[in-house]
């Protein structure tokens, strides 16, 4: 037996940290941009951030029970399924999931805390990444949380929260994605404050001054060249009052211009690469956020049926296994490994109505709806008599020595083989007879 080391033993090995990053420095010469600042901010980061978040909160998230290895049974009156479908009395199933997704996408990590609501029943709050802090010595895991309001701070026992995280080399904490894309969003965020600039003094001017030579413009003193640089900068560089502005020129100066242009500078070809080393940052595909350079019809169609498998899955996977791990057994302590929950994917991989449908009735080798089925699907009031599934007359099963026989009067059934008809009699044998 291999498991002779004690889990406290391992606990004492190092002191805990948990230090959890909640902002991004910009630059040297900035303040340190939260992360939710740049979802808010940053339009490649929340158009990817957003699409994840709205395509996962969409989805189901059902409640069963393993009977065998091959049959399960969906629980609709569970307390953990009614828990699912309404986590507290006022935040719905898809803002609640929209919520979890957008904080473990930002900051790769995420909290819920387990609470009693104002019935007596069970619930699940929402806690933000930024008001919390993991706490206590064991490194392996925070043993408690603190949460910091602007009124007044809680701490909540570990087996009070659920926890998501994601990977950290020495900690039990998240490292947010926006930490790889630290020089990409600085030269955005550089170029956004340039562009800004331009547009509210006119075109920006960038270039260097010339002088005419000292037999011409007289001698130009230490103070004087000061005093003219300390004014250049005061007005047209940085947060000058005249910042991007014309400057008005004297004692002879002329204005050499060595700007570079939107084309040249490759504004729209920058902004596009942002949204790429975003969307490449969270696996998505580029034709998913709206990048069509080299979209077609097929290869899109072939990329959205791999959403849900290749960049959701993983998604999915984490969330339905935290929940197994941190919810379930607070429902079934017997149990728990008896339950499981699994995101819907079933309508999303389906395909079009016109291809499940081909697709089914192939594989059944019939119909596979009845009339009220049909016309439920319509929104139209079943008919009496439709709730049977219609047998065509060609159609039978195996093993069927009775098929449904054809109305009399009918036109008779074509034959399946060509008999040889009768030969014609031999006239030299007649006439030897």
């Amino acid at each position: 037996m291999s498991f002779v080391v004690s889990g406290g033993s391992v606990q004492s090995l190092s002191r805990a940290s948990f230090n959890v990053p909640l902002r991004l420095p910009v630059s040297a010469s900035a303040m340190p941009w939260e992360y939710d600042k740049l979802w808010r901010t940053q339009p490649a980061v929340r158009t990817v951030v957003t699409f994840l978040a709205r395509n996962i909160a969409q989805l189901g998230l059902p409640l069963y029970q393993r009977e065998s290895d091959t049959e399960r049974k969906r629980l609709q009156d569970h307390p953990l399924a009614t828990l699912l479908r309404r986590p507290n009395p006022w935040t719905t199933r898809y803002r609640f999931i929209n919520a979890l997704v957008h904080d473990y996408a930002i900051y790769d990590v995420a909290y819920l805390l387990k609470s009693k609501v104002d019935d007596g029943t069970v619930g699940l709050i929402r806690l933000p990444p930024s008001m919390v802090t993991p706490k206590g010595d064991n490194w392996l895991t925070p043993a408690q949380f603190e949460v910091v309001g602007t009124k007044e701070r809680k701490t909540y026992d570990a087996d009070q929260v659920v926890y998501f995280r994601g990977y950290s080399a020495n900690e039990d904490v998240g490292v947010s994605p926006l930490e790889s894309l630290r020089q990409i969003l600085l030269e955005d965020w550089a170029g956004s404050r340039m562009r800004e600039q331009t547009m509210n003094n006119g075109a920006r001017v960038s270039g260097y001054i010339k002088r005419p030579p000292k037999t011409e413009s007289g001698d130009w003193s230490k103070e004087s060249r000061d005093r003219f640089r300390e004014q250049w900068q005061q007005q047209y560089v940085g947060e000058g009052a005249k910042a991007g502005g014309t400057p008005i020129l004297e004692d002879g100066m002329t204005f050499v211009p060595a700007a570079q242009t939107a084309k040249e500078l490759q504004y729209v070809e920058g902004r596009k690469l942002t949204r790429e080393e975003v969307a490449a940052a969270y696996f998505i595909p580029p034709p998913m956020v709206g990048i069509l350079d080299h979209a077609s019809f097929s290869n899109i169609t072939e990329q959205h049926k791999m959403l849900y498998q290749d960049t959701l899955g993983p998604w999915l996977t984490m969330i339905q296994d935290e929940i197994a791990l941190q919810l379930v057994p607070d429902f079934e302590k017997s149990k728990p490994h008896d339950f499981y929950v699994e995101f819907n994917l079933r309508e999303k991989l389906t395909g079009a109505f016109e291809e499940r449908a081909s697709a089914m009735q192939s594989a059944i080798g019939g119909p596979y709806l009845t009339v009220n089925e049909g016309r439920a699907m319509d929104n139209r009031p079943p008919v009496e008599g439709g709730d049977e599934l219609i047998r065509p007359l060609n159609v039978t099963q195996n093993g069927d020595q009775n098929p449904v026989p054809a109305e009399d009067g009918g036109p008779a059934p074509a034959t399946t083989r060509t008999e040889k008809p009768p030969a014609e009699p031999d006239d030299e044998q007649d006439q030897e007879d």
